[in-house]
């Protein structure tokens, strides 16, 4: 286990536990990236902690740019090796800012279904949350972005007596081609 906290420490430090997008493929114009009619596929791995265990995270994503620099997208998620198992299902809408040449910035909204497996009696099967990103691009090269930002969520489902929201960071990888 202590590998596996090491990893987790190190993938934390580098806010890379929530996400990571791995390519877009689209039409010319500003910047395949960002474009209108351009696609997004993305793949997560990670680490998380939850119910005093520790996961590893899995997911992919899809996304659709309706126009130029907003996107339209859905990422899966699945929390593996510990208990409950967990799958979180996100639909999420994304605007980048296009203009600026080198840095661009980022705002985003999105829901979030979560679904527990069985685990200790635990009454709750799935919870639903809503949340906001901002954060920023830098253009690493012609088509390779990386961008980093901050993620703020609220659970709908809470009780009083525990934590109702989250702020986490959040760093991508985008490929354009």
């Amino acid at each position: 286990m202590k590998i596996m906290n090491k990893i987790t420490a190190l993938l934390m430090l580098l806010g890379v536990s929530h996400g990571v997008t791995a390519g877009s493929l689209g039409t010319g114009g500003l910047s395949t990236a960002f474009s209108k009619n351009s696609t997004s596929v993305s793949a997560v791995v990670g680490a998380g902690t939850a119910f005093k265990d520790d996961y590893i995270i899995l997911g992919v994503g899809a996304g659709y740019y309706i126009t130029n620099g907003l996107e339209l997208g859905i990422d899966a998620q699945y929390w593996l090796n510990g208990s409950p198992s967990i799958t979180k299902i996100t639909p999420k809408l994304t605007y980048v800012f296009t203009q600026p040449k080198l840095l661009r910035p980022y705002v985003g909204a999105f829901y979030r279904r979560t679904f527990y497996g069985d685990y200790k009696g635990l009454s709750i099967d799935e919870t639903n949350s809503y949340g906001y990103r901002a954060g920023a691009y830098f253009s690493a090269s012609n088509n390779v972005y990386i961008g980093g930002g901050f993620v703020y969520e609220e659970y709908t489902d809470c009780n009083d007596l525990s934590d109702c929201s989250s702020v986490y960071p959040e760093m991508t990888f985008s490929v354009s081609f």
